[in-house]
């Protein structure tokens, strides 16, 4: 057996397997066919870096550099456990560190130097770090600190400081890293909590600002000039609240007094010195933002935040703390805020603001990112963060020791004042300092700004993080499965208890016994709910308490699910009336026992029901009276996927079992009032497109009609006999175009033909009777949305007989018929009763609906002139044309009237325009050269915009309108319901509509009214 196959193994318990090991270990003196002198211990320590085969790279890289310092570094490795760790632990941890050492050859000595060989820290490096940098940045540390009368200024100016402090910037770096790590080399050494560890890297943030800030007064204050201003540098984020990352953005804000175009030189060189050197210096809190002065005045100050500030700048200034520069300027500036933070909570914006920024949180990740992202996604930082402050704010007003700028600390406070429970704010805290952990970890490893945690089929990527942040194998999961298991563990529980952490105390509020030593009071529970943007906090609790009350299981499910399911709600239009509408809904579902079991046990239904609930007044009425719909909410392809002809062969095969016509017709109501909850729930949450909910209207409406009528005739064979004439049933208008709404009447024409022996008139009072009582049976009051069957369209509207015989319609048509009659009968199509009855009567009206060699001028003149009458006429007096869903500029009206003078001028010629539906008209226009692509895309998404808007002012409000609210609320409820997801400013929805309307508009007036 050669050599090289006994030493791979060899090396393999080490954790080696580059091929190049041996090789190295060999040039290295540490191996020769096994461990040579310190070579074991080396290799023991290797063994326990994040990754051996980096680390020895790391060490090859350092040999190579050092020169004749190799002896040095390899005598301190062998007797220096703390060395050790230190040095491996970064070799193995961070590719950018290993460059670094590498790259600057004496700068293995800081880790050295940093402690006694046993691993004790023998001096807290941050004590050192704003003298250390001010010395690379040639200033006298021993000087009053730069910013004030007399402080220090650098010797070195330009790129010459930025070099000199880029270099101690990150061998202090290192320092602070290897004392992180190195117990992941040597446990017996020295382990530092995340408390430790970000407070160094904060406290070397600050050393950097203040050198930065030396480096600007050497190059805008004269050496032989007194400073002309005062500069307070005030931090802001985690730089605040002492919590850094490895690689942080630092948020500060500039205060000063004096010479302001000095004060923002210098502020203005700090940045980009610190910037270039260290990390990226943000002012963009400040004031008006980057769009605001850098530079302001205390007074400047107070006279924004008193009377511009919105409610999350003074949920940034949580964390102010002055870090550099005057610091007397930077106390006057924090007595100054410091009130300002604490009243923010009775501000008007409280709610809106708190619920942007909570939306704002999850809407910025993209969806295949949201289950490893760090920071931003489910269960992330930013949960636990967000949570924390909103407590704060609103708990802080009175509860000064919750006044603390640290996530960690604040969240002990909350737990010491009953705010949150202790065993919540404990695990809650676990949580999140892992997540920091791995944080640090993943960016230290090329100190770059990531919070991404690697995709659960990246092994190595895994396996190196696990081993970083130390996590081992253990009951059978390897390194990389364990970190998996416990990442995915750990963002449950911050999920889990975000949603607890505002809800659970508020059931303790109205609970006859509490539960925790300390509970909120009545006052503080409605103070939270209305943070929460429940804008009747009081009578919310009232819904909690009736909703939880006694000790049935039924309350102890709803226990469990409310905190879930008011967390969902707080991020709907309207939080009142979904949680109004969930009470109800649970008390007329009272006595259905798999109702709560499928909220508790499908995720998806409690998550969607809330959105339903907290959008819509119509949907909840017809969920409580067709509560197996909610069933479909746990899955989205039957709740979404239904085919409509499957739907109407059952609705038709039900209601042909009820021989009585008005059981038959009360079981095809309860049929469509299922379907209208299934269609406008996937409507609601965005599952089905325009087309395909006005499809599935038109045809539960249609297989609905065809049962009611079948009904009405074997009702009336049974009373009088064989029917004396074929009956059909036509759609017209929205109906015949299969593009209903949930608002939309049902356009029909009845039309009749005697059998042998019958005379037109009688079998035209026959025909008329029955549809008179279908008409009657079908619009009887009732709980669900009206079924009214309209027959105004026929010849001679209401003042003609309500059915004529195929003969008659024809005959009227061919010599009476006006330009109009033959408009409206561009949607007819056949629906119910005798089908070859109707498609004779197609056949028949085709010559008057697509006329031998079209329009001439003058019928074209009368369409206009007509139009012009609708619009002038019909629309209602105080309506605003802008946003008239129906017969406003650019609505509807103008996009159908639009095609149908299209269709009555080239279908004839052209039979691709022969259709009965509006997009459908619109595409062949299109392709037949009647309109411009450009055209044809602003005609259909405006159509397709009205349509959505029409559908959602009905779904929010729970009755008909064509005109979009004008109310806030109802307005930001449509416009939800129209994007699929809660609108932070439904101004912007609306001015979306009027832009895609008025460029509608101009299609309309080129094309129809233009020659």
């Amino acid at each position: 057996m050669s050599d090289r196959s006994r030493t791979v193994p060899a090396l393999g318990r080490f954790g080696l397997t580059d091929q190049r090991a041996e090789e190295d270990l060999r040039a290295l003196g540490w191996w020769a066919g096994g461990p040579v002198g310190i070579g074991e211990t080396v290799l023991l320590a290797l063994s326990r870096s994040p990754d051996p085969d980096l680390a020895l790279r790391g060490l090859v890289r350092l040999y190579e550099s050092v020169g004749a310092d190799w002896a040095e570094i390899a005598a301190h490795l062998g007797v220096d456990r703390g060395f050790r760790g230190r040095l491996i632990s970064v070799l193995g941890g961070s590719t950018a560190l290993t460059d670094y050492l590498a790259a600057n050859p004496t700068q293995w000595r800081r880790l050295a130097e940093l402690g006694a060989p046993d691993g004790s820290v023998v001096s807290v490096p941050s004590a050192r770090f704003t003298e250390h940098l001010l010395t690379a940045v040639g200033a006298d540390p021993a000087a009053p600190l730069p910013g004030v009368t007399d402080g220090a200024r650098a010797t070195l100016t330009g790129q010459e400081a930025v070099r000199a402090l880029r270099i101690a910037y990150r061998g202090l770096i290192m320092q602070v890293a290897a004392t992180d790590l190195a117990h992941l080399i040597e446990p017996e050494l020295e382990w530092f909590s995340y408390e430790q560890v970000t407070g160094e890297l904060t406290d070397l943030a600050e050393a950097a600002l203040h050198a930065a800030l030396a480096v600007a007064v050497a190059e805008h204050v004269p050496e032989d000039e007194p400073q002309a201003c005062q500069l307070a540098v005030i931090a802001m984020g985690k730089c605040g609240a002492r919590e850094l990352n490895y690689v942080s953005d630092v948020d500060v804000l500039f205060v000063a007094e004096g010479d302001l175009s000095q004060a923002t030189n210098l502020a203005s060189t700090m940045m980009t010195v610190a910037g270039q050197a260290a990390f990226e210096v943000d002012a963009a809190l400040r004031p008006e933002g980057k769009a605001g002065a850098l530079v302001r005045t205390v007074e400047g100050h107070a006279g924004y935040y008193k009377r511009w500030a919105r409610t999350w700048e003074f949920q940034a200034l949580l964390k102010a703390r002055p870090v550099a520069g005057d610091p007397e300027l930077g106390r006057t500036y924090l007595d100054l805020v410091s009130p300002l933070v604490w009243t923010a909570a009775d501000r008007d914006g409280f709610v809106a603001d708190i619920q942007s920024m909570r939306r704002r949180v999850e809407q910025h990740v993209p969806t295949e990112l949201v289950d490893r992202e760090l920071k931003l996604g489910r269960g992330g930082l930013r949960d636990v963060e967000f949570a924390v402050q909103l407590l704060q704010l609103v708990h802080g007003r009175t509860a000064e020791s919750l006044r603390r700028p640290a996530t960690t600390e604040a969240l002990d406070a909350l737990a010491a004042g009953g705010f949150v429970g202790r065993q919540d704010a404990a695990e809650l805290g676990e949580s999140y300092r892992f997540l920091r952990t791995i944080e640090h970890r993943l960016q230290l490893h090329k100190l770059r700004r990531t919070h991404l945690f690697p995709d659960e089929h990246d092994q190595v990527e895994l396996r190196w993080l696990a081993r970083a942040s130390g996590v081992r194998p253990s009951r059978g999961r390897s390194a990389a499965e364990g970190l998996l298991w416990e990442f995915r563990r750990h963002a449950n529980r911050i999920r889990r208890l975000h949603e607890k952490l505002f809800y659970r105390p508020l059931l303790q509020a109205v609970a006859r016994v509490p539960t925790e030593a300390h509970r909120l009071t009545t006052e503080q529970a409605v103070a939270r709910l209305a943070a929460l943007g429940f804008a009747a906090p009081d009578g919310a609790l009232r819904h909690i308490g009736a909703l939880t009350q006694g000790v049935s299981r039924r309350a102890a499910i709803q226990t469990t699910l409310l905190p879930v399911l008011l967390d969902l709600l707080a991020d709907t239009p309207d939080p009142d009336g979904g949680l109004l509408a969930y009470r109800k809904l649970s008390e007329a579902l009272a006595d259905t026992p798999w109702y709560l079991r499928l909220l508790r046990d499908e995720g998806a239904v409690v998550q969607r029901l809330a959105t339903v609930l907290g959008t819509s007044k119509l949907v909840p009425g017809l969920i409580q009276r067709a509560p197996e719909v909610l069933r479909l909410y746990a899955h989205t392809d039957e709740l979404a996927g239904r085919d409509p002809d499957e739907v109407a062969s059952s609705l038709r095969a039900a209601v042909s079992r009820h021989p009585n016509v008005a059981e038959a017709v009360t079981a095809a109501r309860s049929l469509r009032r299922g379907e209208l909850a299934r269609v406008a729930s996937a409507d609601l949450l965005g599952l089905l497109a325009v087309p395909q909910v006005c499809q599935a209207l038109s045809s539960v409406w249609v297989a609905v009609l065809r049962a009611a009528l079948a009904a009405v005739l074997r009702a009336a064979v049974i009373r009088e006999g064989d029917p004396p004439a074929q009956l059909a049933v036509i759609g017209m208008g929205r109906l015949g175009g299969g593009e209903l709404g949930y608002s939309s009447d049902a356009d029909v024409l009845f039309v009749c033909q005697p059998h042998e022996g019958i005379t037109d008139s009688m079998a035209a009072r026959w025909a008329g009777s029955v549809a008179e009582t279908l008409r009657k049976v079908l619009a009887s009051p009732s709980q669900d949305p009206p079924l009214q069957v309209d027959a105004d369209l026929r010849p001679e509207g209401r003042q003609g007989p309500l059915a004529r015989t195929l003969d008659s319609y024809l005959a009227y048509y061919r010599k009476w018929g006006e330009i109009w009659e033959a408009q409206a009968l561009l949607r007819a199509r056949p629906l119910a009763g005798d089908l070859e009855l109707a498609e004779r009567f197609i056949a028949g009206i085709n010559e008057i609906r697509y006329p031998n060699g079209g329009l001439d001028a003058a019928q074209v003149r009368e369409i206009r002139r007509i139009k012009a009458r609708v619009d002038s006429e019909r629309l209602p007096g105080g309506a605003d044309p802008s946003t008239h869903t129906k017969l406003g500029r650019g609505g509807l009206a103008d996009i159908e009237w639009t095609v149908q003078l299209l269709q009555l001028r080239h279908a004839h010629e052209l039979p691709a325009l022969r259709t009965t539906s509006t997009l459908d008209g619109i595409t062949a226009a299109q392709q037949a050269d009647l309109l411009s692509e450009d055209d044809a895309t602003e005609l259909t998404a405006a159509w397709l915009l009205a349509t959505r808007a029409r559908n959602a002012t009905m779904l929010v409000r729970g009755k008909a309108g064509d005109q979009l609210p004008t109310s806030m609320r109802d307005l930001g409820g449509v416009a939800s319901a129209v994007e699929g997801h809660l609108v932070d400013d439904p101004g912007g929805f609306l001015d979306e509509y009027r832009r895609t309307t008025r460029r509608a508009r101009a299609v309309v007036e080129r094309v129809f009214y233009e020659d």
